[in-house]
């Protein structure tokens, strides 16, 4: 059986490797690193001489560009737009990133203009309204409702996707 011990505690250098290896894999925000380099920091302990400060690390990756919560939420929101979310499941999830309202603006704003074809996405990719084979019972429309609203769309948007019939595209609302 292997000898299994653990990892010694961090000190700067250590997590400022840790935290170029995060960056350098996964596209992320400053509040999604600062989590990942307390939780390292928790999980490992901190030996550096001062206390940590995980905090002037994120700054400083964000000052280089390494870290960047605009271009993230515009990357993240066309993301979400391209698998067919709507306006508000996108704003909900860059909210939960830790993206600032001023950072959101240009991802808000093309999440706002591409909505209808978010909505098109998404009733082509679930086979719903005019997708479907067959118009949806009660019962079943309702559940294609929900479906759209828990995707983030309006109900207006949702009700015009799902009242469509079969073959037949609704109108975008202007």
């Amino acid at each position: 059986m292997a000898d299994k011990r653990a990892p010694p505690p961090l000190d700067e250098e250590a997590l400022r490797e840790l935290a170029l290896r995060y960056v350098g894999r996964f596209a992320t925000s400053r509040a999604k690193l600062h989590a990942y380099l307390g939780r390292k920091i928790k999980e490992r302990g901190w030996g550096g001489e001062g206390p940590a400060d995980p905090q002037a690390l994120v700054d400083r990756l964000s000052d280089l560009k390494y870290v960047d919560d605009a271009s993230y939420a515009a990357m993240k929101s066309a993301s979400l737009a391209r698998r067919g979310y709507g306006a508000r499941r996108v704003a909900e999830t860059l909210r939960a990133d830790g993206i600032a309202e001023a950072d959101r603006e240009e991802a808000d704003a093309r999440t706002a203009s591409e909505s209808w074809q978010a909505a098109d996405r998404f009733a082509r990719r679930k086979r719903l309204g005019p997708y479907a084979l067959e118009r949806p019972d009660p019962k079943q429309r309702e559940k294609w409702i929900a479906a759209f609203l828990r995707a983030g769309h309006s109900f207006a948007t949702a009700r015009r996707w799902t009242d469509a019939a079969p073959g037949e595209m609704p109108e975008e609302e202007e």
